[in-house]
């Protein structure tokens, strides 16, 4: 999964002597995220990444149910 910055414009900017392209209002993220094949994307308005990232974090708590917990070795510290 990625976050990237994303302010909306999806042309590339243009050469010289043309007038450039106006700043956006409110800049946005863009977040992708890769399964196996499948892809996916979405954009999040600056106002609501902090709700989006709390449903993702909830989801994420929620579905790390299944993992296998890693065996810890006994090795002691010799600095003691």
């Amino acid at each position: 999964m990625t976050f990237k910055r994303y302010d909306g414009i999806d042309r590339p900017q243009p050469r010289d002597g043309k007038p450039p392209l106006p700043e956006p209002q409110e800049h946005m993220c863009l977040v992708r995220a890769k399964s196996r094949s499948k892809k996916i994307a979405t954009v999040v308005k600056q106002k609501d990444i902090n709700k989006f990232q709390v449903a993702y974090s909830n989801l994420l708590k929620g579905n790390l149910d299944g993992l296998r917990k890693l065996k810890k070795s006994k090795i002691k510290n010799k600095a003691e």
